[in-house]
């Protein structure tokens, strides 16, 4: 049985767990997920570990391309994401809607939760200088893994990361994406490791996760598709 390693970033997990396995089902072909953020992939592939695919934000896979670790031309643009914030279930959801109410919301919070290593943490750690609000936010960074479950556990008011990473963990709430004048859209990407054992049989599955087939999956985990609409 052919079988793919994929190594993948854990913003579109939700909907790669879905999708491999309707994979393997039409094609009997297995696969291998190993998921963890973008920056976490980068150090364990700039280290040598072995993979056929890797799914990272598409700056990452263009610094693999660079790099020489992937193949040229093998980027593929797979899904689009978005930060938003969460609350525990049942918990009243805070007022989002503009730049001065979200503001307000996170200067109001007990703890913010986010994450160090992840492309929504590194983004939000920023956006808390740019809103001149850094150090006056309670915050509770998350060395890696899912923000929302620091919600659950009662540690966090709010947790904050990609929408998608946000739905993994059951007994939240989304409030919503960030507003649009603060926010972010990620594109995350596949591409082909120069190294891998299935070239073709990679591609194949590079191509089906490109593919149009695939939207209400995305969409229902918390993404967009990158390359069509409907």
């Amino acid at each position: 049985m052919t079988q793919i390693r994929v190594l993948s970033t854990l913003a579109v997990m939700g909907a790669m767990k879905e999708l491999t396995q309707r994979y393997e089902t039409e094609t009997g072909v297995s696969i291998q997920a190993d998921f963890s953020p973008t920056v976490a992939l980068l150090e364990r592939l700039r280290a040598g570990e072995a993979a056929d695919i890797a799914i990272l934000t598409a700056q990452g896979i263009d610094d693999m391309i660079a790099e020489g670790r992937m193949r040229p031309g093998s980027r593929t643009d797979i899904a689009l994401s978005f930060v938003g914030i969460a609350v525990k279930a049942g918990a009243p959801k805070p007022d989002i809607a503009t730049v001065e109410s979200f503001k307000d919301t996170l200067l109001a919070a007990r703890s913010v939760a986010y994450s160090r290593i992840g492309a929504s943490g590194i983004f939000f750690a920023g956006l808390l200088q740019r809103l001149g609000i850094a150090g006056q936010v309670k915050v509770l960074v998350v060395p890696s893994g899912f923000t929302a479950e620091r919600l659950v556990s009662g540690e966090a008011d709010l947790a904050v990361q990609q929408v998608s990473e946000l739905l993994v963990v059951p007994g939240i709430e989304v409030v919503g994406k960030l507003p649009e004048e603060i926010g972010t859209v990620a594109t995350f990407s596949g591409g082909l490791l120069t190294a891998s054992a299935q070239p073709d049989a990679a591609s194949a599955l590079l191509r089906f996760l490109a593919s149009a087939g695939i939207a209400p999956v995305l969409r229902r985990t918390g993404l967009e598709p990158a390359n069509f609409s409907g």
